[in-house]
């Protein structure tokens, strides 16, 4: 590759461990491993029998990749168990919930994608259930 190539290319500098950004939540903890300008990459840890909130995202999908424990997803009304090596996808405009179901912590990587990743974009619902006659909280 040419000089000249190289000078073209975005790179994107992964954060390491050490650095990295962890925020924790009443149910588990948040790591922020790499961002970009249009993607997040994330280290969530769901502790058992916890789960995060259903919310809604107008400008970004989600991957999520199950590294340890069990996740119940629920999305589209429908619900989802995920083991160890198994990921499932999330497309903007669409309620969902992750759950911990297990005994041992959910471990997972969150791949976010969009035009806009800011934590404005998160709609969150009341906890009851992921149907799409929710409304949105007033939080």
């Amino acid at each position: 590759m040419s000089d000249q190539q190289n000078t073209e290319q975005t790179s994107v500098q992964p954060s390491n461990l050490a650095s990295a950004m962890t925020k924790m939540r009443p149910w588990g903890t948040v790591t922020v491993l790499e961002k970009g300008e249009r993607h997040r990459i994330n280290r969530i840890e769901v502790n058992p029998e916890h789960h995060i909130s259903t919310q809604l995202h107008y400008h970004r999908s989600e991957h999520w990749i199950v590294v340890s424990g069990t996740a119940r997803v629920i999305f589209n009304g429908e619900e989802h168990i995920l083991m160890q090596k198994q990921s499932t996808y999330v497309p903007m405009n669409t309620a969902h919930r992750v759950e911990n179901p297990g005994v041992i912590p959910l471990v997972m990587i969150e791949v976010q994608n969009g035009e806009y990743l800011g934590e404005d974009d998160i709609i969150r619902f009341e906890d009851a259930q992921t149907e799409s006659t929710q409304t949105p909280s007033a939080e």
